[in-house]
C-alpha cells in the first residue's frame, strides 16, 4: 500500500489534509486489522476507499458535504483516543451500496469514523443521538 502521504478531504469549512495511512485504535466492528490506507476516489475529496492490509475495503464519504446540518457530539473518550490534544477531528461516514430494496447508496451517520488528522488515528464510534444508520446519499 504505497501512494501519497496525505489526502485532501472536503468539508463544509474547506479542505482538510489527512494522512493517507491511518491506524484504528480499535478494529472496525466485525473486521480484522487496524492499519488502513485512505485513497481518494474522486477529485473533490468526497468519496474514498478505506483499504485494510488484509484486503478489506470500505467506501467512506465526508458527510458534511451532503448533510450540512450533520454536527454530532463526539464522545470525549473517542476524541481523546483519536485526537489527543488536537480538538478538531474529521468525520467520515461508511457508505452502504444501493440494493434492490434501497436503490440509492446510503451513509451511516450513527457510527462515524472519527479521524485525528494530526495523529493519523481513527476510531469508529456509535453516537448516542437519533441519527440514521442508512441516510440516502442521493
Amino acid at each position: 500500500m504505497s501512494g501519497p502521504t496525505s489526502v485532501a478531504v472536503a468539508t463544509p469549512a474547506g479542505p482538510r489534509s489527512v494522512p493517507s495511512r491511518l491506524h484504528m485504535v480499535e478494529p472496525l466492528p466485525g473486521l480484522p486489522g487496524t492499519e488502513y490506507t485512505l485513497d481518494a476516489l474522486d477529485d473533490i475529496g468526497f468519496l474514498f476507499a478505506l483499504r485494510g492490509e488484509d484486503g478489506v475495503r470500505l467506501f467512506v464519504v465526508s458527510p458534511g458535504l451532503v448533510f450540512p446540518d450533520y454536527a454530532p457530539t463526539i464522545p470525549g473518550t473517542a476524541l481523546e483516543a483519536v485526537c489527543g490534544a488536537e480538538p478538531d477531528p474529521l468525520l467520515l461516514a461508511v457508505v452502504h451500496p444501493g440494493t434492490d430494496d434501497r436503490p440509492v447508496p446510503t451513509a451511516d451517520l450513527l457510527a462515524p469514523i472519527v479521524v485525528g488528522p494530526g495523529t493519523a488515528r481513527g476510531l469508529q464510534t456509535v453516537l448516542d443521538e437519533d441519527l440514521p444508520l442508512r441516510a440516502p446519499l442521493g
